[in-house]
């Protein structure tokens, strides 16, 4: 996973409450064997309606998804997170996170940033008004700034999360970071046992 510092940028306005990762990714895109393409099914029920969000002109390019409460509730399925992050979104706002989801953000490198209910109805109604709505998240400072509204904001985001966002660490990164206790563990263990080389 890639280290993010600072996401920045202008956002597509999800004005949907309690959106399940089946909404975000359907079923039949969990057939695919591949980790890549899912970029294509990322809400493609609703994206066949030439009026979705997503689909007008004005939002394109945009790499924040300001959405609704209660997103990314029902399955575990991280091809949520990676449709999110392959069609070109480097972080969600949203006032409450299903938590596996955003366990599953944490482990890919996507930013979901928790804010209170009236900031997000705030940025919400901002981003539909004026589509350049600029925004701002510095993981360092674990913060979120919209310019235009004086909006400056902490979330929560704990030191460990912060920790793999910054140094691009994923679960196998962070293994890694101890190699040499593994070098030092298996160089121990009798030679009958199973070891990792």
């Amino acid at each position: 996973m890639e280290p993010v510092h600072i996401v920045q940028g202008t956002a597509v306005p999800l004005d949907r409450s309690d959106v399940d990762t089946d909404q975000i990714i359907p079923s039949d895109w969990l057939k695919r064997v591949e980790r890549t393409g899912f970029d294509k099914g990322l809400f493609s029920e609703w994206r066949d309606d030439p009026n979705f969000v997503m689909n007008q002109e004005q939002y394109a390019g945009a790499n924040i998804l300001v959405a609704g409460p209660n997103f990314g509730t029902g399955s575990s399925r991280e091809h949520a997170v990676w449709a999110i992050q392959q069609y070109g979104f480097a972080a969600v706002i949203s006032p409450i996170f299903g938590p596996i989801f955003r366990n599953n953000c944490t482990k890919n490198g996507l930013v979901a940033v928790q804010v209170d209910h009236a900031v997000a109805e705030q940025i919400m109604a901002a981003v539909q008004h004026d589509p350049a709505t600029e925004l701002v998240i510095d993981v360092a400072r674990k913060s979120l700034e919209v310019p235009s509204l004086d909006i400056d904001v902490v979330f929560e985001l704990s030191d460990s999360v912060q920790h793999r966002f910054l140094n691009g660490l994923d679960d196998i990164g962070l293994t890694l970071q101890q190699g040499n206790a593994i070098d030092s563990f298996e160089s121990t263990r009798p030679a009958f046992k199973p070891t990792t080389a």
